[in-house]
């Protein structure tokens, strides 16, 4: 439930009302927004909302209908921004107001290769570098990724340019090596959206994260992957739209332009979309791009 405190609640009210919802088992969670002070409560509702309605500092208690708790716009109304500082003391933001990229190879292969890339992706205009280090493949036989050095590598060429990096996470063993090399950006890919051990590891360690839709996933299913992250301690989540399976074989997979302005509705988190690994056609790429922004995406992409 989301409970709407009064401006004018003392502290030692508030305190006691954390108190009251912490000895029912409720995970409580503050928010300041422009017009209001709200606290996102979530667990079983084992009290009548009435009760908590009357006490000292309350304005109203609004029972939260979705599945999917934290990630509901029932929870935050206000769009969510996430910020991610790069070595040099500048930020950047998505679910802001202007348009930033992400790119980057899909996989890291040199030193050499991310120090290239690295100057073409500042040079081009990208906020951040996205690379490879562990990758899941379809075949056992084909290239894994270089994995720690990979992670090392792409951390040497993002600060050398100042890009905040993001990089896949397939396990949670190799978390700590994430933490060591100081990665910026998670991400969790589309094979692992319902890899819901995964999931609670990774909003854990509470580094921002990139949720990538799965193939097949339904909008409620991926919303309720973003929750595991969320209530596991995440407090920056990013929704990543990159296409799903249907018949068609024109593409590699079909970017679904339609889910934005329905998550718009539903949820708070950012939106950014995926149009490279969704077409599969460098030339179909920045229309498609072009598209997810009409469509009400947040101003950022993430490209392969």
């Amino acid at each position: 439930m989301v409970i709407v405190l009064e401006k004018n609640i003392s502290n030692a009210d508030k305190d006691e009302l954390k108190s009251f919802l912490e000895k029912n088992n409720f995970k409580v969670n503050e928010i300041t927004g422009e017009e209001e002070t709200i606290l996102g409560a979530v667990g079983k509702m084992g009290i009548d909302p009435r009760e908590v309605e009357i006490l000292p500092g309350v304005s109203r208690v609004i029972p939260i209908s979705k599945p999917y708790k934290m990630a509901s716009r029932e929870y935050k109304k206000e769009n969510s921004v996430v910020e991610i500082p790069n070595n040099r003391g500048q930020i950047v933001r998505i679910g802001g107001s202007r348009l930033v990229s992400i790119a980057g190879p899909c996989a890291v292969e040199s030193r050499e290769q991310m120090m290239s890339v690295a100057k073409r992706v500042a040079a081009s205009g990208a906020v951040m570098l996205r690379g490879g280090a562990y990758k899941p493949r379809t075949s056992p036989y084909a290239f894994q990724g270089l994995a720690e050095e990979g992670l090392k590598y792409l951390k040497e060429a993002g600060d050398a340019y100042g890009l905040p990096v993001v990089t896949e996470c397939v396990s949670a063993e190799h978390l700590d090596a994430m933490k060591k090399y100081k990665i910026d950006c998670l991400q969790i890919g589309a094979r692992n959206m319902q890899n819901f051990e995964l999931l609670k590891k990774v909003g854990a360690v509470n580094i921002p994260v990139i949720l990538k839709r799965g193939i097949s996933a339904t909008i409620e299913e991926w919303l309720m992957a973003a929750e595991y992250l969320l209530s596991s301690g995440a407090e920056n989540v990013i929704l990543c739209e990159r296409g799903i399976r249907t018949y068609e074989k024109a593409t590699r997979n079909t970017l679904d332009l339609s889910a934005i302005p329905i998550l718009r509705s539903l949820t708070h988190l950012p939106i950014i979309v995926d149009p490279s690994h969704a077409v599969g056609i460098r030339d179909k790429v920045p229309p498609m791009g072009l598209a997810a922004v009409s469509a009400g995406a947040e101003k950022a992409f993430s490209d392969g």
